[in-house]
Parts: structure tokens; C-alpha cells; sequence
């Protein structure tokens, strides 16, 4: 979980952020299985059945060996947070094949993107508002422009359809899209300027009935590690 602390300090990498901005859009826009939502102030596409549903279930069972109490960015259990996640193995063969896809779908630098993360949440479990990328005022900003830098795309996947709650929300642009098993979100946490976007702001919503599972794969300026 990111803080929403928004103090003011030049962004570094914008220019560079921006041209990511450019290359990823213009191979979505290309990508006749990918739809941009119609919404002002934020780039977010959706990618219906990226997932099979036996991939679907393979994912669930990989989330359930993984899955422990989530954490918050800076290593503490949160009452902002309350799911359960771990990252995947990244070299068993299953997950680099799915890494490809998504590298191969935004068109960006495998090496760019970090492990993927799954999560799981049980009735009354949430992610309350947050942003993905890193602010600068934070203290471990330092730390993270020399391990790959700023968090430019977010790719999202959900590994089922809950029975009730559990959208994945974007308050400034009243945005809310429910899960759907095998579907793919995919959106820009900088503006077109390169910037960060205050409009990427988003939270997942509590489960109410059933559980969800996700998987998180998030892009960096540069290299990442």
C-alpha cells in the first residue's frame, strides 16, 4: 500500500514515463482483444478471457500455497490491507509463460517488470484506497530509483467471479468493475505527461460473499531489482 501523502517534489523519469506512456497505448489502441473504458483522466483497458479458466484454477492453487497476512509498502500489516498474498515462483515454466503474455500484451521490457504477486480475500476482506506508484516524499523512494525506479503500468487479472463484492474501484473517475473470472485490467498510474496521476487512486472493495482471487503484475521505469 502506497501512502497518499502528496507533497510536492519534481518527479524524476517523466520524460522518460511519458514515452512508456506513448509505447504502451499505442499497442493496446492496435489490439483488437483490448478495450480502453470510456472514462476522462485515466488510461485503463480491459481484456476479456485473458485467462483460461484452467489457468484460472492452476493460479487459485498456486495463491493458496503462497498466500500469507498482506503486508503495506513499507512491511507492516495494515488495517488498509487485509487479504492474503505472496508472489509466485518467477522460473517455474507455467509462470514464465504467463509473464510473456502480459509482457507481450503492453509491450514492454520483460526485464521492466516485477515477480507477479497473487492475492486472496475472504468475506469482509479489502485493500482500502491507495495508489501503485511511489511518491517521492516517501523515505524509500531512494531506495526504489535504484532498483528499477517509478511503477508505470499496473496489470491486473482476475482468477474468478466472486458471488458478491469485491470490485476493483477508482473513486476519481467513478469507476467500479466487478470480477470476472479470466478478465484482465490493465491502466497507466502516470498521466500522459509522465507525471503521477492522482486519478489511479483505487482500492479493492470488500468481499461480501465467496472469495477472490487476483494476480498483480506491476511495470518499472527501468530494469527492476
Amino acid at each position: 500500500m502506497i501512502s497518499l501523502s502528496r507533497k510536492s517534489r519534481p518527479h524524476p523519469d517523466a520524460a522518460l514515463l511519458k514515452r512508456i506512456g506513448q509505447t504502451v497505448r499505442a499497442r493496446l489502441d492496435a489490439d483488437p482483444a483490448a478495450y480502453r473504458l470510456p472514462v476522462e483522466g485515466l488510461e485503463i483497458y480491459g481484456v476479456s478471457n485473458f485467462l483460461s479458466e484452467a489457468e484460472c484454477q492452476r493460479l487459485i492453487a498456486t495463491i493458496d500455497d503462497v498466500a500469507r497476512p498482506s503486508l503495506t509498502y513499507d512491511g507492516n500489516r495494515s488495517g488498509g490491507r487485509t487479504s492474503y498474498s505472496g508472489d509466485v515462483d518467477p522460473w517455474d515454466p507455467f509462470t514464465l509463460m504467463l509473464q510473456r503474455r502480459i509482457d507481450d500484451l503492453v509491450g514492454l521490457d520483460p526485464d521492466t517488470g516485477e515477480t507477479i504477486q497473487g492475492q486472496r480475500y475472504t468475506p469482509g476482506q479489502e485493500f482500502c484506497p491507495h495508489f501503485d506508484h511511489f511518491n517521492p516524499a516517501q523515505p524509500f523512494w531512494d531506495r526504489e530509483m535504484g532498483r528499477g525506479g517509478q511503477r508505470s503500468w499496473t496489470a491486473m487479472a482476475y482468477l474468478n467471479t466472486v458471488e458478491e463484492g469485491g470490485s476493483t474501484d477508482f473513486p476519481k473517475v467513478d469507476l467500479s468493475i466487478p470480477p470476472q473470472r479470466g478478465a484482465l485490467l490493465v491502466w497507466n498510474n502516470m498521466a500522459v505527461d509522465g507525471t503521477p496521476n492522482p486519478n489511479s487512486l483505487h482500492a479493492g472493495r470488500p468481499v461480501v460473499k465467496g472469495t477472490k482471487y487476483v494476480l498483480t503484475k506491476w511495470y518499472r521505469t527501468r530494469a527492476w531489482g
